[in-house]
C-alpha cells in the first residue's frame, strides 16, 4: 500500500509540470506561427517600412503602436554619436585606408583588424 501511494505521488508530481510545459510550448508555437504569418505577409517590404508593418501586425489589436524613440539621456546621446557609423561604413573606410597604403597579406589583415577595432 505504501509503495502504491508513493508511486502515485511520484507520477502526479511529474505529470503536473509536464502538462504546464506543454501548455506554454503551445502558446510559444502560436506566437511563432503569428510571426511567420506576419513575415510572409510583409515579404516585399524593406527597412523601416518592413519593421513598421511587422510591428503593427504583431501588436495586439487595440494596443497603441508607438513609433517615437524613447527620450535620450546624455549617456544614450554619447552612445548614438559613436554608433552613428555603421559597420559597413567602418569597413569601407578601413578598406580605403589599407588600399591607399598598398597593404597585402598578413600586413593588411593586421591593419584591418586594428582599424575596425579603433572605430
Amino acid at each position: 500500500m505504501y509503495r502504491t501511494a508513493l508511486l502515485a505521488g511520484l507520477l502526479l508530481a511529474t505529470a503536473l509540470p509536464l502538462a504546464a510545459n506543454a501548455a506554454s510550448a503551445a502558446a510559444r508555437t502560436a506566437q511563432q506561427q503569428r510571426m511567420a504569418d506576419c513575415s510572409a505577409k510583409n515579404k516585399g517590404l524593406k527597412g523601416d517600412a518592413y519593421k513598421q508593418a511587422q510591428r503593427s501586425c504583431l501588436t495586439p489589436h487595440g494596443a497603441p503602436v508607438t513609433t517615437a524613440a524613447p527620450a535620450a539621456t546624455p549617456a544614450m546621446a554619447a552612445h548614438t554619436a559613436t554608433a552613428a557609423v555603421t559597420p559597413q561604413q567602418r569597413m569601407a573606410s578601413c578598406n580605403t585606408d589599407a588600399s591607399s597604403r598598398h597593404l597585402t597579406g598578413d600586413a593588411r589583415k593586421t591593419f584591418m583588424s586594428g582599424c575596425l577595432r579603433s572605430h
